[in-house]
């Protein structure tokens, strides 16, 4: 049987809703017009810019960005024709391939990083205190490490 959210839980859910909503949107919208990224974009030049070679497998690719690979094939597509990332064969296994990002998209990164950190603090760092924002980490590593583990 279904137990409904009570009103706390209900004022507490949409308020998650509405944050996390606005959060993205706003990360999104500024970087897309300092730096013609995406938040997708980004996510994908962050993941490839921390791994050695700066090159992922596209499946591994898929499941650091929680995208689907149909999805990410598209994205990564646009950031093929941009100059930013080059699909490469996968020597070993010929149905695979890899993303890499390339000079242009590391410097793409680079110079995108610093205006979206700033991003990050003015829109959730700076508005919670330090316990707080502590406290959402620990609460979002929770809720994230669950539903990973939930089949």
């Amino acid at each position: 049987m279904t137990t409904w959210l009570s009103e706390d839980e209900q004022r507490a859910w949409r308020a998650w809703i509405a944050a996390s909503n606005t959060l993205n949107h706003r990360l999104s919208a500024d970087l897309q017009s300092q730096h013609g990224l995406t938040l997708a974009d980004y996510e994908i030049l962050v993941q490839l810019s921390e791994h050695p070679d700066r090159k992922l497998r596209m499946s591994e690719l898929a499941e650091a960005t929680l995208a689907s690979r149909s999805r990410l094939s598209h994205q990564v597509d646009r950031l093929v024709k941009r100059g930013l990332v080059e699909r490469q064969e996968c020597e070993f296994d010929k149905r695979g391939s890899f993303a890499a990002l390339t000079d242009q998209g590391w410097k793409a990164i680079v110079a995108a990083a610093p205006d979206h950190v700033e991003s990050v603090r003015t829109y959730l760092v700076d508005v919670l205190t330090p316990q707080e924002f502590d406290a959402l980490g620990r609460a979002c590593r929770k809720v994230s490490d669950h539903v990973a583990h939930v089949d």
